[in-house]
């Protein structure tokens, strides 16, 4: 088997949460492009169905299970689906998430609390669904943020408290099943990109990001579907409780 071979995950099962739009649904059509089965799951059906209709126009074979990840049953509910249509799950991609910004004084209990259900809780339970589904050799990639590593140049302090958390529950999850289970874990930690989360960002984001990342813009959508796949696929079974930051430098400065 050559190199990139490693990349292509051919009868393999992935599940993306957070699919409907975005990150999610470029991580979705990169998977199933390198030959997955994808099971997409998301809170807003119409638009999982939408994407799953172009996937399967390219002869893949996708299943939608529309679910809200900061509820456990939810979660359950989806790895079941997974694999009562293809028989097993091989690669997870916790990608599901929700922006937070303003000042801490501001941010209501309320509030806090819904970003760290759906970025971190939800993280944790469909790593803990999944899990007992995946095969030896299985992967999930938690979906972090730059912002869970470096001090966030505008305040949100809820956005930035879930992906550190994020982080620590990656290293903890590797830690207990990488060898025991035989299932990788890891972070993916992207920077600024060009998404729905960040389609109405202001000119001064923006030129922060150029001031103040190396590369001097926001990334695209492919680049971080490089370092998803990577992650996701049999090229990285030496990988696991680890960090890959994908932000052009940001963190770097």
């Amino acid at each position: 088997m050559g190199t990139l071979d490693l990349f292509r995950m051919d009868g393999l099962t992935a599940v993306v949460t957070g699919a409907s739009s975005g990150l999610g649904a470029g991580f979705a059509r990169s998977l199933a492009g390198a030959g997955a089965n994808v099971v997409l799951v998301a809170r807003r059906e119409d638009r999982l169905q939408s994407l799953a209709d172009d996937l399967r126009a390219g002869g893949s074979a996708i299943t939608v299970v529309a679910a809200d990840v900061s509820v456990p049953e939810d979660c359950d509910r989806a790895a079941v689906a997974a694999v009562e249509a293809h028989g097993r799950i091989d690669a997870l991609v916790n990608n599901a998430g929700l922006g937070g910004h303003g000042s801490a004084l501001k941010e209501s209990p309320d509030d806090f609390r819904r970003v760290i259900d759906v970025n971190l809780n939800g993280v944790f339970w469909m790593a803990k669904a999944c899990a007992p589904h995946m095969t030896h050799g299985g992967s999930i990639v938690n979906v972090s943020s730059v912002l869970g590593l470096v001090a966030p140049r505008f305040p949100q302090a809820s956005y930035a408290a879930s992906k550190a958390g994020v982080i620590g529950l990656t290293k903890d999850l590797a830690g207990q099943w990488s060898a025991r289970r035989g299932i990788r874990v890891n972070a993916l930690c992207p920077g600024y990109f060009d998404s729905e989360m960040t389609e109405g960002a202001s000119d001064v984001l923006r030129e922060m990001v150029a001031e103040q990342s190396m590369l001097g813009r926001f990334g695209e959508q492919a680049e971080l579907d490089a370092a998803m796949l990577f992650l996701a696929s049999p090229a990285s079974t030496y990988v696991t409780g680890t960090t890959l930051v994908v932000d052009g430098g940001l963190s770097s400065y």
